[in-house]
């Protein structure tokens, strides 16, 4: 049996005190690094600032690098902020692709600084990144810091980083090390927490101009993102309830005969055809960017591809007469592909968007009538003009989708800001009442599905990545977390235990070896302690665990996480910042907080955590408390909201867990006396 000892230092202590001084980049300029020909570059997001602003924004970047180097980066920064919006210190790149190595390829005087190290490449290689040159993993502007400046400071501190410090990054920008314990946090991240009056987009664009912010998405800013496949299993859980409720699908059914329909085949949407073929479906995917089809055309994410609308839905219909999954990208605009549909008369049976309307004017969105090239050419030229054809587009794309629905569509915003991007074009009709505090005519998939089928019961993304980089390492992993399931139990962890089940046919690994897998609380730490216990034994070599923040308590969102709670608190962030603040009392390794997420800033806060198991009891007692914190956290607000599911899983909660737990449970008031008061 080999035993997994704590890493041991690789600079004599001298040594090491010494480099720990000197965390500053060298006067040494690299070399500019050649930009490979076929990799997706991030648009101009452009340049807002007044001059007065500009030369600060030059002055904060220049603070990285020595005043010898300042006469020639000056220019180049400014170059970059006015050509690109953004100061990205290229020069600063390694030359070619990131991809993530195996965890003893790293220098590190911890284990935890190691693994944080792969995890940050696996989010800025090609295979992964949208944006890889610009620091840009998912999500239009999902960064996992700020400039290629950072990335080489934040590597560096996490060479020398030991089990004694934690390192404290804000937006993206290492403010140093801090002496701590073995049991604290090793890495505590913030991204983008504008304070209040000005947490908005446009003093947030500002910002971003001036260094200053870093939007982190969900998980690009908290390194923890593993590719599409995070979200497969999402819209795969989506789909399949979707069809449960709104179709008559039974239990043990799938989706074959079926007709899904959506745009966007990005980071996270990139998953829509791979996940809907799993469900049985068939999908026709609409995007505009020749470049992310191909990709994911060539990952073998999607089946066919075709700027045909004739042909994409002859494929599909085919497809369900044979009652056969198929996935179909149509080379093109959604809004073509949907008033197509409406003047053919032809049915929809589920219905979304998964386009980047979180950054509707910043390129998240391609309007109809406008190539992809001519959207990346009019964001650099004319702003104000794309801003309009964006709004125009939005109004047709609703209409379209109102008529698809009044003949039989069920439509759901996949949790993209789509409906308040309607909303912000003019379009009130898309609104309750007319006023988007209300919520919208049209549900979120929280909303409807994910909320009260999986979150209420604490079912979310949970995620681990084996950090040795061994395929044979995730085989055996994803062997032992399917033994921790019961497929009995419920619909919901049928569906679980299927998934991981065929997790290795379905060919799933982008980037580093990952996997994600939809668990409750308990299931979670089961799972947790047996991989520890594995790394202990020698089984395998040492795992990352994490999740999507998009998650049962990481994150307050109204638009999105926490639509279905109805007490009128789904617009406050106690919640996620509770489950941060937990998750570093509790001795996760890192911790982080974003603001925005996936529906954009000033519309949600997200935390979230990873966790090194380096087979030590140690991990085991974090495991223990951490894990189930994680999960209960949200179920309990969840219940206090009076959510029926939520309610069920507390108090069982309560009998399971007396030593030591109890979620305080509500009374619930009868509505119609409720409002016979009211009325009197």
């Amino acid at each position: 049996m080999r035993v997994l000892t704590p890493a041991r230092y690789d600079l004599k202590p001298n040594t090491m005190k010494e480099k720990a001084r000197h965390m500053r980049l060298d006067a040494v300029l690299p070399e500019y690094p050649e930009f490979e020909q076929g990799i997706r570059r991030a648009p101009d997001r452009g340049h807002t600032l007044t001059p007065e602003k500009t030369v600060l924004a030059l002055q904060n970047a220049l603070r990285y690098v020595p005043e010898e180097l300042h006469d020639q980066l000056a220019p180049e920064f400014l170059e970059e902020l006015r050509t690109r919006g953004r100061i990205y210190a290229y020069r600063f790149r390694p030359q070619g692709d990131l991809k993530a190595k195996p965890i003893d390829e790293y220098k590190g005087n911890c284990i935890e600084g190691k693994a944080f190290q792969v995890m940050i490449d696996n989010n800025l290689c090609f295979d992964i990144a949208l944006y890889p040159y610009e620091l840009v993993t998912y999500g239009e502007t999902g960064q996992v810091c700020q400039n290629w400046m950072q990335y080489r400071l934040i590597k560096q501190y996490l060479e020398v980083l030991t089990r004694e410090q934690t390192l404290v990054i804000e937006s993206g920008h290492p403010l140093g090390l801090f002496k701590s314990k073995p049991e604290a946090p090793r890495v505590i991240i913030t991204n983008a927490l504008m304070v209040g009056l000005y947490d908005n987009q446009k003093d947030w664009h500002t910002a971003m101009q001036m260094g200053v912010a870093n939007y982190g998405q969900m998980t690009a800013g908290g390194w923890m993102y593993i590719g599409p496949q995070g979200i497969v299993h999402g819209t795969f859980n989506t789909l399949l309830n979707a069809g449960r409720l709104k179709l008559g699908i039974p239990q043990d059914g799938d989706l074959r005969g079926r007709l899904f329909v959506s745009s966007g085949l990005g980071g996270m949407s990139g998953a829509q055809p791979k996940a809907a073929e799993m469900a049985g479906a068939a999908a026709i995917i609409a995007e505009v960017d020749a470049s992310r089809i191909e990709t994911r055309h060539t990952q073998g994410w999607v089946g066919h591809v075709t700027d045909s609308l004739e042909e994409a839905f002859s494929l599909a219909r085919q497809a369900m007469d044979e009652c056969r999954p198929v996935s179909v990208a149509y080379h093109g605009n959604v809004v073509d592909l949907l008033e197509y549909a409406v003047q053919k008369q032809l049915h929809i049976d589920l219905l979304s968007d998964q386009t980047s309307c979180h950054a509707i004017y910043e390129g998240g969105y391609c309007p109809a009538g406008l190539t992809f090239e001519q959207r990346t050419h009019m964001l650099h030229e004319n702003p104000s003009k794309f801003r309009c054809l964006v709004d125009a587009s939005l109004e047709r794309h609703f209409k379209a989708i109102k008529r698809l629905v009044e003949h039989g569509a069920y439509f759901f915003d996949y949790g993209n800001s789509f409906m308040k991007a309607v909303y912000d074009a003019g379009v009130s009709e898309i609104a309750r009442d007319g006023d988007d505090k209300n919520g919208f005519i049209f549900p979120s998939y929280v909303e409807d599905i994910m909320g009260p089928e999986l979150f209420d019961y604490g079912y979310g993304p949970f995620r681990w990545v084996c950090l040795s980089g061994k395929h044979e390492d995730l085989v055996k992993t994803d062997r032992a977390a399917m033994e921790c399931i019961d497929p009995t139990r419920r619909g919901q962890d049928l569906d679980n235990y299927n998934w991981i089940r065929d997790a290795e046919k379905n060919n799933l690994v982008v980037g580093t070896q990952a996997r994600i897998l939809y668990q409750d609380a308990v299931g979670r730490m089961n799972i947790a302690l047996r991989f520890n216990e594995m790394v202990r034994k020698g089984e395998v070599g040492p795992i990352m665990l994490g999740r999507d923040h998009h998650d049962v308590s990481g994150t307050d969102s109204p638009f999105r996480e926490t639509s279905n709670i109805k007490d009128g608190s789904n617009v406050m962030a106690d919640m996620a910042v509770q489950c941060f603040a937990g998750n570093c009392a509790r001795g996760m390794s890192l911790v982080a907080l974003h603001n925005g997420g996936g529906v954009g800033i000033g519309k949600a806060i997200n935390g979230g955590f990873g966790m090194v198991c380096d087979g030590s009891e140690r991990v085991d007692e974090i495991l223990r408390s951490a894990m189930l914190w994680d999960v209960m956290g949200g179920v309990a607000r969840r219940s206090w909201a009076r959510n029926p599911h939520a309610m069920e899983t507390s108090e069982e909660f309560n009998r399971t867990h007396a030593d030591g737990y109890h979620i305080t449970m509500p009374y619930v008031a009868d509505e119609k006396l409720v409002q016979k008061v009211v009325k009197e």
